[in-house]
């Protein structure tokens, strides 16, 4: 277990190393999407203040019952008595009536708005750029979207009418106090100050830990994900001790964040309410005094009393969801800084569409890095004339996957140009691009739905006979059929179902059914086995025959057809080359192939 001092410090620099944030602007960015539903807000808050009047008609007449009772014994006027109280009746009866209309009016705008801010939000997730993906654990990304838009709009929902109501209750409750005996209203002259400085006291310390705690939320999420995902390889390395004991640190993080975000946050109601106990004492003291000198009636006193409760609940009403407010304003934080992620740069002003490639792919001294003060690929130069096989190979972590990511405009080289047919591919639609391709990555990626639907993602509007016959070609027709429903049967979420290489073949009869002139092959047989390899490269040759391949292997065998290869180390290319000629160089390749033959692997 981690050190509690070393958790307690990251916990103080996760609530306090954070700038103020401009709460205002973020309750401005709501409204625009209130905004949207003005009509509908504008009713509830009709119906707001129409509930909220009519109940502050209910210690007037309370005070007129209590008036009628009379001072002396046998006094009561019990006629009179009844009367007000049907009229209570009628009043909080037809107040609760319209409050629940009202409640129901809310819930249908802040559900509108739930479902139009999670599309912004997943409109612009999908127009961001790669590296945002490689900087962030899907978990986080995943608690913006779910728990910090519920947080949101439940604050919306609930906490932004009961300020409403309180407004209108304190307002309408002020005037009445006024009409009554406007001496008394004096003690709230002290008091409201004292509960101002109070809250805005609390906000400033109180602010930072919610966001605090928003923040250890999305790891938490983020390392439940990751650590989910990958429970095989956990159980195979009997590494399940230490990821409970990770887990428990980052739960205990988690959860001490929002103890203290919400310890914190909740002296504000007591503090509040003690303030307010404090000037109904106050009411009531110099009232009774009042009283007794002739300056207020019974009437006009218990009256008074019950606004000055009227008055001041609603103050402690709103210090008691102030937690929650902080709490929506930290999670809106989020929110609004996941859509104003910047997307993917703009195509130039002229760009223009790439139809096809006629002559070749240049690369032209380029160099790149993820981070531009560490550099991945330097000084790159190499051409893929139209119709060949060019083998990228190398160590682990030599560039080889970069350069495919810049193909496909993922990332913008740093320096250095990338040219298709001596155009560069920054004057091409980015979009364009990469429908030119059609890519099988060593990462297989599968949805949730049919076998067909799987296969003919990508190609559009295909028919059944064209997905078998994709099928067929990929080895892994056979498969299809004896599953329960053949074609039509449905894969859980990424095809767990089934296993490693079943998953790489459907995505290798994916790539069969697009009918891109240019292929991107990164470890396309890597979870197959030596016979099934075979039998694919077969189909692969035949798929990539005339086309433009860019071939990243680690398993060098599939690569000696390569009109080219380019072995990197280091962000360079220290040898390129057909298969034989390297061979005969004596190399780094002949190094990384010779020692795959005498590890066992087949290199016939």
């Amino acid at each position: 277990m981690r050190n509690p001092t070393e958790q307690k410090s990251r916990m103080e620099k996760a609530a306090n190393g954070s700038r103020p944030r401009d709460a205002g602007k973020i309750i401005r960015r709501l409204w625009k999407y209130l905004a949207g539903y003005k009509y509908l807000f504008m009713l509830a808050v009709l119906l707001v203040l129409v509930s909220n009047i009519v109940a502050l008609f209910g210690p007037e007449i309370t005070g007129k019952a209590i008036g009628a009772i009379g001072d002396n014994e046998g006094e009561v006027d019990f006629p009179l008595v009844f009367k007000y109280i049907s009229y209570l009746v009628v009043i909080y009866v037809f107040a609760a009536l319209v409050g629940y209309l009202q409640s129901m009016l809310m819930i249908h705008i802040t559900q509108k708005i739930t479902v139009r801010m999670r599309n912004d939000l997943f409109a612009r997730l999908s127009r961001l750029r790669v590296s945002y993906f490689d900087r962030r654990q899907a978990g986080d990304i995943l608690s913006v979207l779910t728990y910090d838009v519920n947080t949101v709009n439940e604050s919306l929902a609930l906490d932004f009418i009961q300020i409403v109501t309180s407004a209108v209750t304190i307002i309408g409750s002020l005037v009445m106090m006024l009409r009554i005996k406007p001496i008394l209203v004096l003690v709230f002259a002290v008091t409201i100050p004292i509960s101002i400085c109070f809250t805005k006291f609390i906000t400033k310390r109180v602010r930072p830990l919610f966001r605090a705690r928003s923040a250890k939320l999305g790891e938490l999420n983020g390392f439940v994900e990751e650590m989910t995902a990958g429970c095989r390889t956990i159980r195979a390395y009997s590494r399940e001790n230490e990821i409970v004991s990770d887990f428990d640190f980052k739960n205990d993080e988690a959860v001490d964040a929002y103890t203290k975000s919400e310890y914190y946050g909740t002296v504000t109601g007591p503090g509040v309410m003690f303030i307010n106990n404090l000037s109904l004492s106050f009411v009531s003291i110099f009232g009774s005094i009042l009283y007794m000198f002739g300056k207020i009636k019974l009437e006009g006193l218990s009256s008074f009393v019950l606004y000055s409760r009227k008055f001041s609940g609603p103050i402690n009403e709103i210090a008691n969801i102030y937690s929650e407010i902080q709490s929506a304003l930290a999670a809106g934080e989020r929110v609004f800084r996941l859509i104003d992620e910047e997307e993917e740069p703009a195509d130039v002003e002229d760009a223009v569409k790439f139809e096809r490639l006629s002559d070749r792919v240049d690369f032209d001294r380029v160099t790149f890095g993820y981070d531009p003060e560490k550099i991945i690929i330097r000084d790159l130069s190499f051409s893929a004339p139209k119709g060949k096989m060019i083998a990228i190979v190398g160590h682990t972590g030599a560039g080889k996957t970069t350069i495919i990511n810049l193909l496909m405009r993922f990332y913008d080289a740093n320096s250095g140009d990338i040219r298709f047919d001596g155009k560069e591919i920054k004057e091409f639609e980015r979009d364009s691009i990469r429908r030119a391709y059609t890519m099988v990555l060593q990462d297989t990626w599968l949805f949730r739905g049919t076998v067909y639907e799987n296969i003919a993602y990508g190609a559009g509007d295909v028919t059944m006979e064209q997905v078998v016959e994709a099928a067929k070609a990929a080895k892994i027709h056979s498969f299809i059929t004896k599953l329960p429903e053949g074609y039509n049967t449905v894969l859980t979420d990424d095809g767990i179902n089934i296993s490693k290489g079943q998953k790489q073949l459907l995505t290798i009869a994916r790539a069969m059914l697009v009918g891109s002139e240019m292929l991107i092959l990164d470890e396309a047989t890597s979870n197959v086995d030596t016979r099934t390899e075979q039998a694919i490269q077969a189909a692969m040759r035949v798929l990539m025959e005339g086309k433009t391949c860019f071939v990243i292997a680690h398993r060098l065998s599939t690569v000696r057809d390569a009109d080219e290869i380019l072995v990197m180390d280091g962000g360079v290319i220290v040898e390129r080359g057909t298969h034989d000629e390297l061979i005969a160089l004596g190399g780094s390749y002949r190094e990384l192939y010779y020692s795959q033959f005498d590890s066992g692997e087949s290199v016939s």
